[in-house]
């Protein structure tokens, strides 16, 4: 019985059949997951899906310092998960992606249950 061998791709190609729009939406899901794995961004995220805040109330909300705030902001604005508007001296901060919106809304419910009365 003869045997055919088995064909293996280098470690850096991408499998077969898979295109490259999936491969795509993979990358972008994965730096996503990334974001969500930080307890402080998810939680700022999390604050956000109820409407806009200010950097202010974010840091009330979160119970630490404006620079750690305005830290993680800046990462998720970069990353165009939320937008900022100014209005005088004050910025506020809202989700910019409405997928955001949903997986977070999906976490809430999965890990937030409302308590019974």
């Amino acid at each position: 019985m003869q045997t055919m061998p088995l064909a293996s791709a280098p470690l850096d190609e991408e499998p077969r059949g898979l295109s490259e729009e999936m491969a795509a939406s993979a990358e972008e899901a994965a730096a996503l997951m990334k974001t969500l794995s930080n307890p402080g961004r998810l939680m700022i995220l999390c604050l956000l899906v109820e409407g806009e805040k200010s950097v202010a109330e974010l840091e009330q909300h979160l119970r630490t310092k404006q620079p750690n705030v305005s830290q993680q902001l800046a990462r998720m604005r970069l990353e165009g998960h939320v937008q900022a508007r100014r209005d005088g001296r004050h910025i506020f901060y809202s989700l910019a992606d409405d997928r955001v919106r949903e997986i977070i809304t999906a976490l809430h419910g999965a890990f937030c249950p409302t308590p019974k009365g």
